[in-house]
Formats: C-alpha cells, structure tokens, sequence
C-alpha cells in the first residue's frame, strides 16, 4: 500500500509527494501452556490484534501454539517455527508480533528462521505510545521506556560490528559501535531519568496545593478504552479528546467537578491498563501515575458490555498493587456502556455486584447515581490537633501531603498542627492526637 505524505509533517516545504511505504502485514502468535484456558489466549490474542491495528499495521494470520514451556531459543517449537515461516512467505507477512514477551535471543532467532521483523505485545505497546504522546512529558517518559527495552536488544542490532572474543589482535584504544552505542543510551536514560524526577516534584508541589486547597481528589482507573476520559468529560464539561481506541489518553488530566447541593472534588484521568503492560513502561509512566496514591477516592471504570470484563479487573487490581496503591482506599465500581446492552445482560453483568453503578457516560443514564456514589466514598474531614515530635518526619510530611494543615507551632521538642485529615491518614496519626494545644 502506498501511503501519501506531506513534506510538512515532517517539516519539509510543504508540497506533497508519493513515498513508498508498505503497509506492514501481521502474524500474530501466542503459547498456550497445560494450565492456561484456550478461551482466555485467545482474548489476549484479538487484543493483541487491536493492538497491531491501532499501531497502523494490517493483520493476517493467528497462531496458537500448544506446549509446555517455550523453548530457550526460539520460545516456540522449531517445528511450528518453519510452519509460521512458510505461512508468513505465501501470505505476504512482513511483521510478526508475539503475544509473549521475548528475550533478546529469541527475537534474534525467530527473525533469522522467519527472514522478517519479529517484535513482542511490549514492543508493540510501546510504539502506540510514542505515537500517541503529545505533551513534553509523556515524550520524555515514552523515551524513557523504550530506551530500557531497547538496551539489552542492542547486541543484535549490530551484531555485524560487534568484536567478538578477547586477546592478540583485538585490544585497541577505539570503542566498537556497540560499546557506543551503550554507553550514549546509558546516559540519555540517566538524563531522562533526572528531568522525570523533576516532574515527580511538580507534580508533588501541584498536589500539595490541591491538598491546602482542601478540595478532596477522585481519581479515575480502568483498563484501556474502558471510557475514563468520556466519563470525565460528562462529569466536567470538558471537551478532551475521547475516542473507541486503545490507549488514547497518556496524559494527565485534573479537572473540578461541581454540581449543587454536592462537595466539590478534582476528578483526575490517566493513562488506561491492559494486560500484560510492560514493566518499562510502569516504571516510566510512575511521575503520572503517582496521582493515584494521592487520591482520596478511586473510581474503576469497567467496560460492563467488554466479555473479558473480570480478566481486565483483574488487571487493574493487579497494577494498582505494584503501584501501592492502598488496598483499603475507597473504591466505587462504576460498569461503564451500559447502553450497549440488553436488559437480561446487563442484570448477569450486574449480578452480585450490589454496590457497583451502571451508567453510560456516552448517554449520561446512571451519571447521578455514580455522584451519590462518590459522595458518599468521600471523606468526611474534621480539624484535629496532633502534636509531633521533631524527630517524626515521616508524620509530619504525611499531614502536608494527606491533609489540609490550618495552624502550626514549633515548640522544643514538637510541633503542633492543626490540620483537617480522614480516612488511613488520620488512623495512622491516631497516636499524637490531642485533645487541645499543648503547651
């Protein structure tokens, strides 16, 4: 396929012209293990299809191949690997995307018997983002993250320059292109480590400011395309960009929610999970999605009309614990798309779940019952009077990050505070709680 370009976008001058593109064709594989149901690979494998889509590729054939354990150095069986070869030359595949993570070697491998571009669902996730980031810093965080994958991959990548062995006649002042290679991403990931560090400072002084506000912070999480931003919108009246497509929201958004007669509170968008999500990019991504630790109430929007919806639950239970995201902070379960539903699903989907809200943000039916909801998960505030010994630093920060401080006197020894807290915070405070101030 050819796909026209402009010079503009690339910042030319401008006047159009054809460029060669092909169109990259896709095969995508997956192992099912003895343990694992065939029904649940193959949702990650259409998964991994939308994935290839929203990355601009076409896809072809689906392999699933039944064994064990994966081989050392192709991760699947030889056999089966010349079968995907042949299948990938009469089918005119150019890509081929495991559902898998791969080592280096076995990326190396698999492209050599295949003879075309191997890459894994991390890889792959990845390029979605770099497609998809707009600000400064979910760029440097993009970057980031396929600097780390890309690492330990840098071997065969110049695997023709690299001086293999030791000894007589390969010691020399120079550095080979590999060796350079390493040490120039080395210190980009070290420098983008720093400018991220000064984000995650920002981003502290901005939640500080939220928090001296005394406005309380409901954050908004769920898996990918589960219609977070959609439902931000309904609530807020903004207008950010939403759309039926994975992973279209990568940076943050904080926007007030008021309507009478109800608190006010910041409601606060980011980045959607899926299954699988790289651990770079977790560790890239933690500057943005530490604005879920800070959040006195959680939201999880679940696509309620998604069959998967328990796998992708699950998925985000399971990255809100490596995030260390509090188990017991206050969680409202909202079953988003409702509409897309006939009565008789929509009351399976509903069973057993009695304290869950099923709305559509699209039509706004349910938008009321989840503010109820919500209200009532807020925390109620009240001024308490804690006195801290100097050498608590840790209590002290916690009043400044997790509450409202309204007073302070430094004494020898203490300070005491005045501050409005509730929830964990306050029960963790428990102990330098006072009646009055002290002298």
């Amino acid at each position: 396929m050819r796909q026209r370009v402009r010079d503009g976008a690339h910042g030319g001058n401008g006047r159009g012209h054809e460029v060669g593109r092909v169109r990259e064709h896709a095969m995508l594989a997956a192992l099912r293990r003895p343990k694992q149901r065939r029904v649940d690979v193959e949702e990650s494998l259409e998964e991994l299809a939308g994935l290839a889509t929203a990355a601009g590729a076409s896809v072809g054939e689906r392999v699933i191949q039944e064994r064990p354990a994966a081989t050392p150095s192709l991760y699947f069986g030889s056999g089966k690997v010349e079968e995907m070869a042949e299948a990938a030359r009469t089918g005119g595949v150019n890509l081929f995307i495991s559902d898998d993570p791969l080592s280096p070697i076995q990326e190396r491998n698999l492209s050599e018997s295949l003879g075309i571009k191997v890459i894994d669902r991390t890889a792959l996730i990845l390029d979605i983002f770099a497609q998809r980031a707009r600000s400064a810093e979910g760029k440097l965080q993009v970057e980031l993250a396929q600097l780390t994958y890309l690492l330990p991959r840098l071997v065969g990548q110049w695997k023709h320059l690299e001086r293999l062995g030791g000894g007589i006649g390969t010691r020399g002042p120079g550095e080979t292109q590999l060796e350079s290679d390493r040490r120039v991403i080395r210190q980009r990931v070290q420098k983008l480590k720093r400018e991220l560090e000064g984000v995650q400072a920002h981003r502290r002084l901005q939640r500080a400011s939220r928090r001296r506000a005394g406005v309380p912070i409901v954050a908004l999480v769920g898996y990918t395309n589960a219609g977070k931003t959609t439902l931000l919108n309904r609530l807020t009246g903004s207008h950010l960009t939403a759309a039926d497509q994975l992973f279209v929201t990568l940076d943050p958004a904080a926007r007030l929610v008021e309507r009478p007669g109800r608190r006010p509170f910041i409601l606060t968008d980011t980045v959607g999970f899926i299954r699988k999500l790289p651990h770079e990019l977790v560790a890239a991504f933690r500057a943005t999605l530490e604005e879920l630790t800070e959040a006195d109430v959680l939201v999880h929007v679940v696509d309620a009309s998604q069959g998967a919806l328990e796998e992708h639950m699950a998925a985000v239970d399971s990255l809100l614990r490596e995030l260390e995201v509090a188990a017991d902070r206050p969680t409202v379960l909202a079953l988003n798309k409702v509409d897309r539903l006939d009565e008789a699903h929509a009351a399976a989907v509903l069973a057993g779940r009695r304290s869950a809200v099923a709305l559509s943000a699209a039509t706004g039916e349910g938008v009321e019952t989840l503010l109820d909801a919500i209200e009532k998960a807020l925390p109620v505030s009240g001024a308490v009077t804690l006195r801290i010994p100097h050498g608590d630093g840790a209590a002290l920060a916690l009043c400044y990050e997790r509450g409202r401080v309204l007073t302070r006197a430094d004494t020898p020894g203490h300070v005491t505070l005045e501050v409005e807290l509730a929830g964990p915070a306050l029960a963790a405070l428990g102990a330098y709680r006072v009646e009055r101030v002290l002298d």
